[in-house]
């Protein structure tokens, strides 16, 4: 009897130690060979997710998703979590914002070079990029208080007001191409109105979605005010159809914002999209042409060109059509393409190689259908690299005016006069944003009334800024991030009234 005790302890012993660890990866032959069917099963059922260099091509890490089970547990403690922060006073959330923007300047460089080495943004971006976070930082920790406070409305009641209480756990669900900006700009308004945020950052940034958890944790926040999870597209949409998450904010392609509009629609929540956009960059013949046309390749290329507000129709007058041209070939030649990590680079790689892949794509088709191309040269041999362009006289029929350009691709549309601008212009499914280019501000601001885009920019490059409203109509999305608009996108604003 004992001798059989023996022999089945034994056996117990060897069934344990040949049980894999949940999250081992199989990384060789010899291991693969090592491992019995039920582990080898059990370790290709897990569900991975790798951080890319997009310039030296490498994986630099491994990271696994969070099972259910483990995202259940992290919604429950986010669910406490917001039960203790929506009690804390708005001055106090105010410093820990305060804090925040403090932690992201001390480690500025880490953070921005983890950024470039994710997704391929040239370093100098990416450094701008973090400090503009801890303006914002700033900008909310100063005035998200006021923004907050008790309106009073003189009504026949003895009282009324309106007050603005948070409305839960809030899920961010956002892009690669700004990561830390995209995820604080609709972060830190969410946080600082006393709502808690769970993070489904793109897939290739994971690292990145990481430090950005990490950065609230050293700025001292609670656990699980800002909490970043693994997960992917289908456990996102889990989140909103079994009732997890209360609100949820996406910036992303229009499939994706239709996709999360359908599921947070289907369970009645509130949500607020950034999509797509295809914003036109006008030049009126009183112009300043030269400022114009070194602008207007600022404006496209920033990130490389992989921004939804980037300039991506150039609408030029016939009258300077040339001078245009000229400004504009001459400042596209002179940009610098290279390592991201040289802050001297203007053009780093794009992020993913299907950008890539598109993009070849839309300048071949261009190019078959009869445009003029002028392309700047490079000689990488390795690395996601698209060298910058402009495609001049398209036609309706390609690519680069028929769908989203998510790269440094410029098509340069020549047109007779403003109305004819205009309707150019809103030739599209898509209204972010708009550039108008013009001396004579009264005729620039008449014109910007006719545009159908969220943010109109004259004499200016379209970009975000957190004192004003951004966001699109159309299929560009809708709601507004920023200024005291976006802080009011997840509150709930609650009339009282008092009688006697």
């Amino acid at each position: 009897m004992a001798s059989k005790k023996k022999a089945a302890k034994k056996r117990r012993i060897k069934k344990k130690a040949t049980r894999p660890k949940p999250r081992r990866s199989v990384s060789s032959k010899q291991g693969v060979k090592k491992m019995n069917v039920r582990a080898l099963k059990a370790v290709s059922s897990l569900k991975k997710i790798q951080s890319i260099n997009p310039y030296t091509e490498e994986v630099m890490e491994e990271f696994t998703l969070l099972s259910k089970r483990e995202v259940s547990e992290e919604i429950s403690r986010s669910r406490k979590a917001f039960s203790a922060w929506r009690a804390v006073p708005i001055t106090d959330r105010a410093r820990y914002i305060k804090q925040l923007g403090n932690q992201l300047r001390a480690e500025k460089r880490t953070y921005a070079e983890l950024m470039t080495k994710e997704m391929g943004k040239p370093l100098r971006e990416s450094l701008g990029e973090i400090e503009k976070c801890a303006g914002l930082c700033d900008y909310y920790a100063e005035h998200g208080p006021k923004f907050l406070e008790t309106e009073h409305i003189k009504t026949e009641a003895l009282k009324s007001y309106v007050t603005f209480e948070p409305l839960g756990i809030v899920l961010a669900i956002m892009p690669w191409n700004f990561p830390f900006w995209q995820a604080l700009r609709f972060g830190i308004p969410a946080v600082i109105a006393g709502n808690v945020v769970v993070l489904k950052h793109a897939s290739n940034v994971p690292q990145t979605a990481v430090a950005i958890e990490d950065a609230f944790k050293k700025a001292g926040f609670p656990d699980h005010v800002f909490k970043t999870l693994l997960i992917d597209s289908k456990e996102a949409l889990n989140l909103i159809d079994e009732d997890k998450v209360d609100a949820v904010s996406l910036t992303g392609s229009n499939k994706a914002g239709e996709e999360v509009g359908a599921h947070a629609g289907g369970k009645v929540k509130k949500v607020v999209l950034e999509l797509g956009g295809s914003d036109p960059f006008i030049v009126l013949d009183d112009a300043d042409i030269a400022k114009a046309g070194r602008m207007a390749v600022n404006a496209r290329v920033i990130n490389t060109g992989q921004s939804c507000i980037a300039a991506k129709r150039f609408i030029v007058m016939e009258k300077v059509a040339e001078e245009f041209k000229k400004h504009f070939t001459a400042q596209l030649k002179e940009l610098k393409m290279g390592d991201p990590m040289d802050e001297s680079t203007d053009i780093g790689t794009v992020a993913k190689p299907d950008i890539l892949r598109s993009l070849k794509e839309q300048l071949r088709d261009a190019k078959a259908k009869g445009a003029e191309v002028v392309q700047a040269e490079h000689s990488f041999k390795k690395g996601l690299f698209f060298a910058p362009c402009a495609v001049y006289n398209p036609t309706k029929n390609m690519k680069v005016l028929t769908e989203e350009v998510f790269g440094p691709i410029a098509p340069i549309i020549i047109v007779k006069d403003e109305d004819e601008a205009i309707k150019v212009a809103n030739d599209t499914e898509f209204g972010l944003g708009a550039s108008i280019w013009s001396r004579n501000h009264a005729r620039a601001e008449k014109l910007a009334t006719k545009l159908e885009a969220g943010t109109i920019a004259i004499n200016d490059m379209v970009k975000s800024d957190a004192r004003l409203p951004f966001g699109g109509i159309k299929k560009s999305g809708f709601g507004r991030e920023l200024s005291h608009y976006g802080l009011k996108e997840f509150v709930n604003v609650k009339s009282v009234l008092v009688r006697e």
